[in-house]
């Protein structure tokens, strides 16, 4: 999940309006010439798309049937075009989707099934979680190209210093909040209030927003308010910092973070560059990653994040064809190490993490808690539940509404997202 993209409005919009896209079947291949096929990259356009950019003029270099007309398209504004786009049988070739949208779109029939073609000859290479997380009743619909899920980062210096250790639970990390804030004078631990960014605390109590398969909100469920409870309560107390509930929080959390104002927060490995970049982790290896903390059912685990690349169901033969070389192309290790090295991205399948790719402490890091990430379930509305959240959590944190209230209001939003789920 993609926070910060770098790009405008205006410059996405004149960018798409001079760009044609693959689903009005370009005349190039009945010509004779090389198949030209649109490409959109949701990545981040000042630190990851130069990488993307390069990977496919060496696509091209090496497959002269085929052009990309490459598009870079804020992460924050790529679902909706494409959905607008789809409508219209206007949609790019290929895009590159966060793995939340796969099932929405499959479900509108945008995406083509990929199962038996060369983008997926080598899908045993892929982590098996991220494969299911690309299905759709049963169908694949994306080629996983970077993950990620969120951890326990740390700065290593101000723990050690307060002679306190990574926490395995919420309440260890009360305790060592409070000693660190002692021993440093610095926050022990900020927290988000974000929807996003909470549902470790669901995991931690064996629940989610929803049971997809129960067809069931259970947000406000005992387990959920327990979760909630918990997440609330890290907001007050020593070495805890109040919530921030403006809409510049994200960038608050993570500016005291790298400074090393604050010792600790939950992170995702896309600010791994941005971290670096920070006083407080010139030096790397300062940098701790550790899975985040359980609750009170001993399980700890965060959502699987990251982007697969899909293939457009409304472009012609040519164009699907050439796409799926250009994804194979993309998703293979050689690329999928070259982005980890140059954007700091995890990478989907195994042989990619190759010896220089792990030497990046960062990389390395997330590696390992890779294995507690939960897989989204296969719910075309998933994405959009933490849109309420994301409403009512900031009020509830700031003291605007009780937690109970809070979550009801969340639970009566959601209930219009998925109108057959039962509370």
């Amino acid at each position: 999940m993609r926070r910060g993209i770098a790009a405008t409005a205006l410059v996405a919009s004149l960018a798409l309006a001079a760009t044609a896209c693959g689903g009005d079947g370009d005349s190039d291949s009945e010509s004779g010439g090389p198949v030209t096929i649109t490409y959109w990259d949701t990545s981040n356009a000042t630190n990851e798309a130069p990488t993307y950019k390069a990977l496919v003029k060496e696509f091209e270099a090496a497959n002269k049937d085929v052009k990309v007309n490459y598009v870079n398209v804020p992460f924050d504004q790529a679902q909706n075009k494409f959905d607008t786009a789809a409508g219209s049988k206007g949609a790019p070739d290929v895009l590159r989707a966060e793995v939340g949208w796969t099932p929405a779109f499959a479900k509108k029939g945008f995406f083509l099934p990929l199962d038996g073609t060369e983008a997926l000859a080598e899908q045993d290479k892929f982590q098996p979680n991220l494969i299911e997380q690309a299905k759709y009743e049963g169908k694949t619909y994306g080629v996983p190209l970077v993950t990620d899920t969120l951890a326990f980062v740390y700065n290593k210096a101000l723990f050690e210093k307060a002679g306190v250790e990574a926490p395995k639970t919420w309440d260890d990390l009360k305790k060592a909040a409070a000693t660190i804030k002692d021993k440093t004078g610095a926050d022990g631990y900020w927290g988000s209030t974000a929807g996003y960014y909470a549902q470790p605390f669901l995991y931690g109590e064996g629940t989610d927003t929803v049971d997809a398969e129960g067809k069931k909100i259970t947000v406000k469920s005992p387990e959920g308010k327990k979760a909630y409870g918990t997440w609330l309560s890290l907001f007050e107390g020593k070495g805890l910092h109040k919530a921030d509930t403006t809409a510049d929080a994200y960038a608050h959390i993570q500016e005291a973070f790298v400074s090393g104002k604050v010792a600790s927060i939950v992170q995702g490995p896309w600010e791994i560059t941005n971290f670096y970049k920070g006083t407080a982790f010139k030096d790397k290896k300062n940098l701790g990653i550790a899975t985040v903390p359980a609750g009170s059912t001993g399980k700890a685990g965060a959502p699987t994040g990251g982007h697969n690349l899909s293939v457009y169901a409304g472009s012609d033969k040519a164009h699907q064809e050439a796409s799926l070389k250009f994804v194979k192309f993309m998703t293979s290790a050689k690329s999928q190490e070259t982005i980890a090295l140059k954007n700091s991205t995890l990478p989907t399948r195994d042989d990619a993490y190759t010896a220089e790719v792990k030497a990046d402490p960062g990389i390395a890091g997330y590696q390992t808690v890779l294995p507690a990430a939960q897989p989204r379930p296969a719910l075309p509305e998933y994405s959009s539940l933490w849109v309420p959240l994301d409403e009512h959590l900031p009020q509830i944190a700031g003291g605007k509404k009780s937690l109970d209230e809070g979550l009801g209001d969340a639970e009566t939003a959601i209930a219009k997202l998925v109108p057959d789920f039962s509370k």
